[in-house]
C-alpha cells in the first residue's frame, strides 16, 4: 500500500493548490459544466453485450511509460471509430503522466460518457471534473472512509455526475451504501505487490446485490480473459494497457467487442 498512501499525500497537496485557485462557484463558468451529462449506468444497461470501457492511459506506476507514441486525441478517436461505451481518461500528472487537459480536450469530441479516473478525496476535484467534461467519476473505498464516500457520491449526483465505485477486497464492502452506489468497479489487482487475479471479480460478484452493475478492472487483455468473467455475469469491463500497448488500438477494441459478444 505504500505506492497509494504516498499518491494520496501528492492529492492532498494538489487539493490544496486546487482550492487556493478556485471557489465552488468558479466551477460553473466552464463550458461543460451546465451541460447535461451522459448517463454510463443507461449505456451499460441498454446494450446486450458485455460493456468496454476503454481507458487512456500513458503510464502507470509499476510498468512506467506503457505508450511511446502517445496522443491522447488520437486513441480517443480510435475508441470513439470503435464504438467504445464510454472512454476513461486518466488525469493524474505525477503517476500516470495523465492530466486534466486530457480530459477538457476530448470533452469537446465526446459522443460517449467519459470517465475522470484520478485520486479523489475532495469535493474540489468532484466539480473539477465537471467543469472538464466528464459523465462520471472514480471513487476508491481504500482510500475513502464509509463517510467520504457518501459525502462525494452526493456531491457528484448534485452537479449531474454518476460514480463508479472501486473496491480491490471485499473488507470493503462494508463502507458501502448500495442503495445510492450501484455501479461498483472490482479492480483485479492486489494493491500490496500489484498481483492481479481475475477471481477477485467473482468474489466481489457473488458478495453484491443483484441490482447492481458491476465492472470488471485490471488485468483484462484476451479472449480467456473474457470468458471467465462471463462466468461471473459481470455487466463491463474496464481496459486501458491491453489497449494502449496496441499497434492498432482500434482493431484490438473490435477484436474484444467479438469476445464479449453474449450469445444467449
Amino acid at each position: 500500500m505504500k505506492i497509494l498512501d504516498e499518491i494520496i499525500e501528492v492529492k492532498k497537496e494538489e487539493v490544496k493548490i486546487l482550492r487556493s485557485k478556485y471557489t465552488l462557484s468558479s466551477f460553473s463558468d466552464s463550458e461543460y459544466f451546465s451541460k447535461p451529462g451522459l448517463s454510463i449506468s443507461a449505456k451499460i444497461r441498454s446494450e446486450e453485450n458485455i460493456s468496454i470501457i476503454a481507458e487512456i492511459k500513458k503510464a502507470s506506476p509499476s510498468k512506467g511509460t506503457i505508450r511511446d507514441n502517445f496522443n491522447h486525441m488520437q486513441v480517443a478517436d480510435a475508441y470513439i471509430n470503435a464504438g467504445v461505451s464510454a472512454i476513461s481518461v486518466l488525469t493524474d500528472v505525477n503517476f500516470f503522466q495523465g492530466s486534466i487537459k486530457f480530459l477538457n480536450d476530448i470533452a469537446g469530441i465526446k459522443q460517449i460518457p467519459l470517465l475522470r479516473k484520478d485520486f479523489i478525496i475532495d469535493e474540489y476535484q468532484v466539480l473539477e471534473a465537471k467543469s472538464n467534461g466528464a459523465d462520471f467519476v472514480l471513487l476508491i473505498c481504500e482510500v475513502l472512509s464509509k463517510m467520504q464516500i457518501n459525502d462525494l457520491t452526493h456531491a457528484a449526483i448534485e452537479n449531474d455526475l454518476e460514480v463508479l465505485l472501486e473496491l480491490h477486497s471485499d473488507n470493503q464492502l462494508e463502507k458501502i451504501d448500495f442503495t445510492l452506489n450501484k455501479l461498483i468497479g472490482v479492480n483485479n489487482r492486489n494493491l500490496k505487490d500489484f498481483s492481479v487475479d481475475l477471481k477477485t471479480t467473482k468474489l466481489i460478484k457473488d458478495n453484491l446485490p443483484s441490482d447492481i452493475l458491476v465492472v470488471s478492472e485490471s488485468g483484462i487483455g484476451n479472449e480467456s480473459d473474457i470468458k471467465f468473467l462471463k462466468t461471473s455475469d459481470i455487466d463491463a469491463v474496464l481496459v486501458g494497457e491491453h489497449f494502449m500497448r496496441s499497434e492498432n488500438i482500434e482493431n484490438s477494441v473490435n477484436e474484444m467487442k467479438r469476445w464479449c459478444y453474449n450469445e444467449s
